[in-house]
């Protein structure tokens, strides 16, 4: 049906007045069935009768929440009610908004594409507060690096501190790291930071212990320092080796010459390398613990720390032997330690206020505080028994008030709250060992405690007490 046909159907001949024929014939040919107004188009005959007649307003304020039926009564709501107010606040900042489409600009603009850390000397932002101490150190600080030859030189200045070079070199070349901010002279590097750093990419996994690495040539120092044990440069101030020279630098640096260049603004505690007072800063002055175990809920510091937690304590791995006992050990420093007390019999720290020694500086602080102070800070809220040690009352609290037995046996299905404790089962019951014989006789006992009992019980003849 074409146009004509239809306008001859919609008219109504009763109401064929000589105004409703002008109407027709202006081109107006959509005629409303209610009030007979005439219309060009269908879509405004059928808007007329949704808004005028069934009353509907589908135009809503996002300040007051009035309706209206057309968007231009709106925008004359907006001007003539709400200029000038600024209702919309911006809950990261003070600013407040006339509407909410210029808020969430803001926003975007503003908490999103910039970051939180200011530098005050160039208004730069960064996404977090080691980014910001990189860029203050090579941007802004006086550098002192010296170069053997003179481009080498050139180079370093514009991509460490020439800003304006560096920034063409972002737009052009783009050698920014665009989740950190961090910047690089080349391409190859930025792809490997991306690969390594943001995606954990490590393609190289050691054959002996399953560890992996982003780089083949970190995998080979692994290898030859952890597992064959070759460090080859020595201090010749104290018997330590290093795998490089960097570190044995750094070790004469902060050890013997006792340089420590990196001060804590928060307090006066000064450290040897900027990692460390990062660290002090995030865990102490924020108290961050960020990495927490989805296992026994222990929180760390450093991912790498939770990870080895995870590897020792939940795993079960112990990667490194004694050559000298079958003893092994989850962690290098706790094997050196073990051998240096047990095997060399170094316990290089004294008490002064009794005869004992030990082999660390914490242990004899702890004895001192505990044994020779009495001292017992830490209280269980349940029960309120008090311990000297935070990690006694956290068991006691696991394994007494919250009954958790987190360490099973693997050849039985018997399960035990400590660790040592399931050790010492596995050896005496599954292993059958008693490593402690009576001197004196040819009886043996699985724990020194019942060695001790049996010779001064035995051996020794009952006591009577007058």
């Amino acid at each position: 049906m074409d146009k004509s046909e239809k306008t001859s159907e919609e008219i109504d001949p009763k109401n064929n007045s000589s105004k409703h024929v002008s109407v027709v014939s202006d081109g107006k040919q959509y005629i409303c069935d209610i009030c007979q107004e005439a219309f060009t188009l269908e879509s405004s005959m059928i808007t007329h009768r949704d808004t005028i007649h069934n009353n509907q307003k589908n135009y809503k304020c996002d300040r007051c929440e009035q309706k209206f039926e057309f968007r231009s009564h709106l925008s004359r709501h907006r001007i003539s009610v709400h200029k000038s107010r600024k209702d919309f606040s911006c809950s990261k900042c003070e600013r407040k908004f006339e509407n909410k489409s210029t808020l969430l600009k803001h926003k975007k603009i503003f908490h999103e594409v910039f970051k939180d850390y200011l530098c005050e000397r160039c208004a730069k932002r960064f996404g977090n507060k080691r980014s910001l101490l990189l860029h203050v150190k090579t941007m802004h600080d006086k550098c002192e690096k010296k170069l053997e030859q003179n481009f080498k030189l050139l180079r370093h200045q514009k991509t460490v501190h020439d800003s304006q070079t560096i920034s063409t070199l972002i737009v052009n070349n783009g050698y920014l790291c665009d989740n950190c901010g961090k910047k690089f002279g080349n391409k190859t590097s930025l792809v490997f930071h991306i690969t390594t750093v943001h995606e954990g990419r490590k393609d190289y996994a050691c054959e002996k212990c399953e560890k992996k690495f982003g780089q083949k040539s970190s995998l080979f120092v692994h290898q030859k320092t952890v597992h064959e044990c070759r460090r080859g440069y020595g201090c010749n101030q104290c018997l330590k080796k290093f795998r490089n020279k960097w570190y044995l630098l750094l070790h004469v640096r902060t050890v013997h010459e006792g340089r420590k260049d990196y001060e804590c603004a928060n307090c006066e505690k000064v450290f040897g390398m900027q990692s460390n007072l990062l660290v002090h800063q995030r865990t102490v002055h924020e108290g961050r613990k960020n990495f927490a175990c989805d296992k026994c809920e222990k929180k760390f510091t450093q991912k790498s720390n939770l990870l080895t937690h995870l590897k020792t304590v939940h795993g079960g791995r112990k990667d490194f032997e004694c050559d000298k006992c079958d003893k092994k050990f989850g962690l290098r420093s706790t094997l050196l330690l073990h051998q240096k007390t047990v095997h060399e019999g170094r316990k290089d720290f004294a008490c002064d206020k009794c005869d004992k020694k030990f082999g660390q500086t914490h242990v004899l602080l702890r004895h001192q505080k505990t044994v020779h102070e009495g001292r017992k800070d830490y209280e269980c809220a349940n029960c309120e028994k008090v311990f000297g040690i935070k990690s006694n009352l956290l068991v006691h609290q696991r394994t007494v008030h919250e009954s958790r037995k987190d360490f099973a046996c693997d050849k039985c299905e018997k399960k035990f709250g400590l660790r040592s404790t399931l050790l010492l089962h596995q050896k005496t019951v599954h292993e059958g060992r008693k490593d402690y014989a009576c001197d004196q006789c040819e009886k043996k006992f699985t724990q020194k405690p019942s060695l001790l009992k049996h010779q001064k019980t035995v051996h020794e003849g009952p006591k009577d007490f007058a």
